[in-house]
């Protein structure tokens, strides 16, 4: 077969594809589970027309459709250059199914039926060992009402946690912060002590103290971390959200309070942390409490310093 004839036939059969599945998308559901089984179940390889060079055929792309639980349903595609493999880790990751499960919570964008999913390509992930760390992907999302597709990019990194530390010694407040190399925005940066919460349980708590350990050397108990974010209003659902325009990470803060000795201020400062082996070069610093909300530019410390003096103001602490 020719260059040209193979051309002119992928993209027919391409097209009788397509055809195929908007058909289903129509076909009445008289006969229940069949059709249903049909839209959410089947998995399909959509052939590209475009010809690589030499005539040979371009990489097949991985597309499935799913059914959300009010009854539509959405195309989910692999993105060039994403494997079959990477494209199953992705759908079938926590990250994914939790933005689902957001998307049709009661103040999801789905729950009122203003808004409609109709597309979802995975453009690519990033692995954590065995697990999935950050996972990137478009959702073409769309108002009914005027038709217009509302902007859908997502790096999508799961929950967080981040611990501010006050320290009492001898009349002084201070606040244990970490200087760690930041290569996106390509500064080293003053924050709090914070990680990624990636177990399956979601122990925001029990990751919170690790985290801490792990990044000043300090050990501390579970029972004395006061979760800052659980003062906030429940339909916040109780977190903070500090890039929610493109990125789904939601941060749990807490707060730990104690008294310790100057020369423990004196052993923290300057203390070299991270685990090497994970690429964390950390240095810890001690700073006075009330200099924290002028010297640092980390969204997580000044969320925290916020709500701990609201909290105070309210009489919540």
């Amino acid at each position: 077969m020719t260059a040209s004839a193979r051309l002119l036939f992928y993209s027919v059969l391409s097209i009788h594809r397509q055809n195929h599945r908007d058909l289903h998308h129509f076909l009445p559901l008289s006969s229940g589970i069949t059709a249903t089984k049909t839209l959410c179940c089947r998995r399909r390889i959509r052939f590209s027309s475009q010809m690589a060079s030499g005539g040979m055929q371009a990489p097949t792309t991985s597309t499935q459709t799913m059914r959300l639980p009010n009854g539509e349903f959405f195309e989910i595609s692999a993105a060039s250059g994403v494997s079959e493999s990477e494209f199953r880790i992705a759908i079938e990751s926590a990250l994914f199914k939790q933005w689902l499960k957001n998307m049709q919570s009661e103040k999801g964008l789905l729950a009122g039926g203003q808004m409609h999913l109709q597309h979802v390509e995975v453009q690519g992930i990033d692995m954590f060992g065995n697990s999935i760390g950050f996972l990137k992907f478009k959702a073409e999302v769309f108002d009914k009402q005027t038709g217009m597709k509302v902007p859908g990019i997502v790096f999508a990194r799961g929950p967080s946690v981040a611990v501010l530390i006050l320290l009492e010694s001898e009349e002084d407040t201070f606040v244990v912060l970490t200087e760690q190399v930041r290569v996106p925005v390509g500064k080293l940066i003053l924050e709090l002590p914070a990680g990624m919460v990636d177990d399956e349980g979601g122990d925001v708590v029990g990751t919170a103290v690790r985290e801490v350990e792990e990044e000043t050397g300090i050990k501390l108990n579970v029972q004395d971390m006061v979760n800052l974010t659980a003062f906030l209003d429940p339909t916040t659902s109780c977190k903070v959200f500090p890039s929610p325009g493109g990125c789904d990470e939601e941060l749990s803060l807490f707060l730990y309070k104690g008294n310790v000795k100057k020369e423990i201020i004196k052993a923290l400062q300057g203390k070299e942390m991270g685990l090497r082996d994970h690429g964390e070069l950390i240095k810890v610093h001690v700073v006075p409490y009330d200099k924290l909300w002028r010297i640092t530019a980390d969204a997580k410390a000044l969320s925290a310093v916020a709500l701990y003096e609201m909290a105070k103001r309210d009489g919540l602490l």
